[in-house]
């Protein structure tokens, strides 16, 4: 039907075209040249297929795991023929693989996981490369040392047999899926096998060898994978490539889900909140310590992303409450304004929000935490004036006031002073002669203390 109404369009556009009166032949045939390549290039079909590319170039972590999942959905969404990942990786966390793993065998669009020149897929990487609908590498990289470690006392050592068995099943189960070699993949994690791109071809780990991401899609153009219980066929020939940008919450979770930069702020929020306990008053090392044990818990994988924003908007909120009772100059309410952003941001999970909202949420947050950082400032500074407003009620109003005597005033004798139109009982240790003047030094139940002025 599309191209019966094509061929009609450009009939009728050549009829309109033949009786115009052009100076020239050849300008006629400019004309209609150039309305033929408009109408060939509005053609179905004609259109280039879009490749969305994904660069892991570092540990495996949080981070990763939530970029590659977030890119196959993103992917999905604007209706991309197939997901690069371009691996380069020593290994990583086991839960994170595991995640991108899962995200791969579940991706509605083909995964094509290429290792560049350069570059390498070891321990974690090779389960990643292995799990792709397509695995290819290019010459001079290497992938497999995928034997589960310990850390000891004394350095590492390769994990019980229990460990490596699971593992070693795993690898089995995601190469039997993509009818790839079982018994070299199971080497990786059994005898920390390795191989070059040439030796992974020639064992059936992978599936080809490209110089480069260009010559990758040419291969692959015209292959037909299986993409959840459906075949697909790739068209890739002529695809232009997307490339993912990581955003400032994958960055974020990137950072802190390093088991390093993890177990550092664990210290840190150990200490903090040691320090802040043993020397109260200033605030700060609890706030600190409080922040980076929640970051670090997180990093050691303790709970979900959102959960994490959750606890840190609750902890926002009880920094900001903190900060109204027990006023610290702004410091709990920085440390609430941090909580506040980076909770809020955590906070959002769901794949199908549409990229506005994102970007209007975002500005949102950081409005509301400045606008909460205004409202504490503001609570603070009345606090700050109701603490050393001079009392207006009470007998503390009376203390400092200037007094006459009514009679004659001494230690040993009370006498009498009117305030406010009122007769008060009044003492002195000086004595206050009627008609001088006193102040008010002390009160004493009802009876006034004056001091001779």
């Amino acid at each position: 039907m599309e191209k019966q109404k094509s061929g009609l369009t450009m009939k009728r556009t050549l009829q309109i075209l033949h009786p115009l009166h052009i100076a020239t032949p050849s300008l006629r045939a400019l004309l209609t040249a150039l309305v033929l390549l408009v109408l060939l290039m509005s053609l179905p079909g004609c259109s280039a297929s879009v490749v969305y590319v994904i660069e892991v170039d570092d540990m495996i972590t949080a981070g990763t795991d939530m970029q590659i999942s977030r890119g196959i959905d993103h992917a999905a969404s604007i209706g991309a023929e197939a997901v690069l990942i371009e691996l380069d990786t020593p290994g990583g966390l086991v839960t994170s693989m595991d995640g991108i793993v899962s995200s791969i065998e579940n991706s509605p669009v083909p995964v094509v996981v290429f290792v560049p020149q350069g570059n390498r897929a070891f321990s974690a990487g090779a389960f990643i490369l292995l799990s792709g609908h397509i695995a290819a590498m290019a010459e001079g990289t290497a992938t497999g040392a995928a034997t589960p470690i310990e850390i000891t006392a004394t350095g590492t050592t390769a994990a019980e047999n229990k460990t490596i068995n699971a593992y070693a099943a795993r690898i089995r189960g995601i190469t039997e899926k993509r009818d790839r070699s079982v018994e070299t993949a199971e080497k990786f994690v059994t005898e920390g096998l390795s191989l070059t791109a040439d030796e992974a071809l020639d064992h059936g780990v992978i599936d080809l060898i490209a110089t480069d991401r260009r010559d990758l899609l040419n291969q692959i153009d015209g292959r037909t994978v299986n993409v959840s219980g459906s075949s697909i066929t790739l068209h890739t020939k002529e695809a232009v490539f997307v490339e993912d940008k990581p955003s400032l919450v994958v960055l974020i979770v990137d950072i802190i889900s390093n088991p390093q930069i993890a177990f550092v702020l664990f210290l840190i929020g150990m200490y903090g909140i040691i320090y802040g306990l043993a020397s109260p008053g200033t605030y700060v090392p609890e706030m600190v310590g409080a922040i980076s044990m929640i970051l670090a818990l997180y990093g050691m994988g303790m709970f979900s992303v959102s959960t994490f924003g959750s606890i840190l908007i609750v902890a926002a909120m009880v920094l900001f409450i903190a900060e109204a009772l027990t006023p610290t100059f702004g410091i709990l309410t920085l440390g609430g304004v941090v909580c506040l952003i980076i909770g809020a941001l955590m906070f959002p999970q769901e794949p199908l929000l549409p990229e506005d909202w994102v970007t209007g949420f975002r500005r949102t947050v950081f409005v509301v935490a400045i606008l909460s950082a205004g409202i504490v400032v503001l609570g603070l500074g009345l606090v700050l004036k109701a603490r050393v407003r001079k009392p207006t009620t009470g007998q503390e109003e009376l203390i400092g006031m200037i007094v006459r005597a009514e009679t004659d005033i001494g230690p040993d004798n009370a006498g009498a002073v009117k305030v406010h139109g009122e007769t008060w009982r009044a003492t002195a240790e000086e004595p206050v002669l009627s008609g001088e003047t006193a102040v008010i030094t002390d009160v004493n139940g009802l009876t006034l203390i004056l001091e001779k002025t």
